[in-house]
């Protein structure tokens, strides 16, 4: 049997996606929200690359997966309260801390930064229920 079709058993993914398939080589990193090479300074970076998720839900729906989303990364962090959770954090810190985190939560969900380009998606056993920030 397959690890999909174990009780229990799930997994979340975020990358970027275009909205069909579509092959090419995708694997960037971004330093401080700039491009920068993934193989200058390791784990300097944020590592990404195009997943391509109309194959992986396909896959994992002939594996038994039920499968939530994708869903733009803005929507499943603002359902999973992005926005909430950074107030209450920037409310403890110093003005410029605080500033900074706001903006980066902005930046991650924002539909003309990152809130659109990203993607999420979850594949999980049929049992289980919607996970959070899946939910219509």
């Amino acid at each position: 049997m397959s690890r999909a079709g174990w009780p229990g058993t799930a997994a979340r993914r975020c990358s970027w996606t275009t909205a069909e398939s579509a092959p090419g080589d995708s694997f960037q990193a971004l330093r401080d929200g700039r491009p920068a090479s993934p193989f200058s300074e390791p784990g300097t970076a944020d590592l990404t690359a195009h997943v391509d998720f109309a194959v992986l839900a396909r896959v994992a729906r002939a594996a038994g997966a039920a499968v939530h989303g994708p869903v733009p990364q803005g929507v499943f962090l603002t359902r999973l309260g992005l926005f909430q959770r950074t107030g209450r954090l920037a409310q403890t810190q110093p003005p410029a801390r605080a500033a900074a985190l706001v903006q980066a939560a902005q930046r991650l969900a924002e539909p003309d930064r990152m809130g659109r380009l990203f993607k999420a998606m979850a594949v999980c056993h049929g049992g289980l229920p919607c996970p959070a920030g899946f939910e219509p």
